[in-house]
């Protein structure tokens, strides 16, 4: 049986291709409006897993996420990568010489800017959701409106792509946590990549002696982001992400730096997400 996935967005959007790709096809997602509220959904039971974008290869990390993660007291089971392809979709039978307004989320917009400064007629209207600007084209038969949105909203909702790829950084990739309550988040065989937090002293040098012996193992840092840590001015946590070829070199470098950390926190050891 397929879990219920919580995701950040409307049906159609970036998050429920990722939970599609990670999961299955056939996943039941289950929309939230927020990512807090995708955390809670899933804390509370409603939701067996979540999806959570984390960072982009362009905006960098999206900082909120990380706090709600720690706080959560969620696991990380897994991570998938998706290529951010933005498509140009319409009402079936509409042209691009009968566009007069562009509908998506200022993101979408900001992302495809190159390509809709080229039709300064066209009016762009910012709105919540990708997905969500194509399902309203659908649901009013909004004829004279086009959506910026991925290709799963043109197909749920019945509309054209008038233009496909028309973002203008065309290596654009997003990186979903799949998370879910420590019951759910299942052992994997072989993993190969952790998530953790911790914090150190305020003393000089005290971070780079916990990353020199974690390097000692020979693990790859493949993500280190600073959170503010509530109390303390200017301290700080870490979110550490690590990437290693045998399970012992986790263990090893645990042990290794457990004495030079306060509040060291294992997130979640899983498996590497394709980013092809």
């Amino acid at each position: 049986m397929l879990p219920a996935v919580a995701i950040q967005g409307f049906e159609g959007s970036f998050h429920q291709i990722a939970a599609r790709r990670y999961f299955s096809p056939e996943v039941e997602v289950v929309p939230c409006a927020t990512f807090g509220e995708v955390v809670s959904t899933v804390v509370q039971g409603t939701a067996d897993a979540a999806v959570m974008a984390i960072e982009n290869s362009i905006a960098g990390s999206i900082l909120p996420n990380y706090t709600l993660l720690r706080k959560s007291g969620l696991r990380v089971m897994g991570e998938t990568y998706l290529h951010i392809r933005q498509h140009l979709m319409a009402l079936p039978g509409q042209g691009l010489e009968d566009i007069t307004e562009v509908h998506s989320h200022p993101m979408a917009l900001l992302q495809c800017a190159d390509y809709l400064g080229r039709h300064r007629h066209w009016r762009l209207v910012e709105t919540e959701d990708t997905a969500l600007s194509a399902q309203r084209i659908r649901e009013g038969g909004r004829a004279g409106v086009a959506a910026v949105a991925g290709t799963l909203a043109a197909e749920l909702f019945g509309l054209d792509i008038l233009e496909a790829d028309i973002h203008s950084e065309k290596k654009n990739y997003t990186r979903f946590l799949v998370v879910a309550r420590p019951e759910n988040a299942a052992e994997v065989a072989q993993p190969n990549k952790a998530s953790l937090y911790f914090h150190t002293t305020h003393a000089q040098g005290s971070l780079a002696r916990v990353l020199v012996r974690i390097a000692e193992q020979g693990i790859n840092l493949s993500k280190l982001q600073s959170c503010p840590k509530p109390g303390g001015t200017w301290h700080y946590y870490f979110h550490a992400d690590l990437e290693f070829e045998q399970p012992e070199q986790l263990q090893a470098a645990l042990r290794a730096i457990a004495p030079l950390t306060e509040g060291l926190e294992v997130l979640g050891v899983y498996h590497k997400g394709d980013t092809h």
